[in-house]
């Protein structure tokens, strides 16, 4: 699969969620975030009662498909990254009387994201070129009063790029602070 169709599927994601989008009272209608851990911005916005969409980009942690062994080490790339956010959950937190603002909620997710890793010696051999996934994950997100916000979720997608595709497993942690909202959830 090459970048431009991981840019086209992501695209038509998003088309397809506001063909059917009704706004609900479990999600914030948008909001904006700054990613400490992995330095970059992320907006999450409403799609649905329960369904947002979030991108983000900045420079993130990640598997190097290129490297002979993959696990051996990390790379930090520049990188963009979008989630489809299915959060199952919040009636059952509403219930227990927990808080859901900030769409706080465990959720499932069809995950994409592009890494830009510019020029890199392999094996002895200048390498450039992006690389991709697309696949499937699942996690937790809470935020706080304070602004305070964490996501994590674990997964398994498919990578591509200038090398023979893969399924390998994906992992990502956001740690940092909702910097601007449009509240619309009920739940606090």
């Amino acid at each position: 699969m090459k970048i431009k169709q991981f840019f086209i599927a992501t695209i038509f994601l998003v088309f397809a969620a506001n063909a059917h989008a009704q706004f609900g009272k479990n999600c914030e209608l948008r909001q904006v975030k700054i990613n400490l851990l992995n330095p970059g911005l992320e907006y999450e916005m409403a799609l649905g009662t329960n369904t947002t969409f979030d991108i983000k980009a900045g420079i993130q942690v990640a598997l190097d498909p290129l490297l002979p062994d993959v696990y051996s080490e990390f790379g930090v790339f520049p990188a963009v990254a979008a989630q489809y956010r299915y959060y199952y959950n919040f009636e059952k937190r509403q219930r227990k009387r927990k808080q859901i603002y900030g769409n706080s909620a465990n959720y499932v997710a069809p995950a994409v994201a592009v890494f830009f890793p510019g020029s890199r010696t392999i094996a002895n051999e200048n390498v450039e070129g992006a690389f991709g996934y697309a696949g499937l994950v699942t996690g937790i997100q809470r935020s706080f009063d304070s602004g305070f916000n964490f996501s994590v979720d674990v997964g398994a997608a498919y990578y591509d790029g200038q090398f023979e595709g893969d399924i390998y497993p994906v992992a990502n942690l956001s740690i940092g602070f909702i910097i601007s909202e449009k509240r619309w959830c009920v739940g606090r």
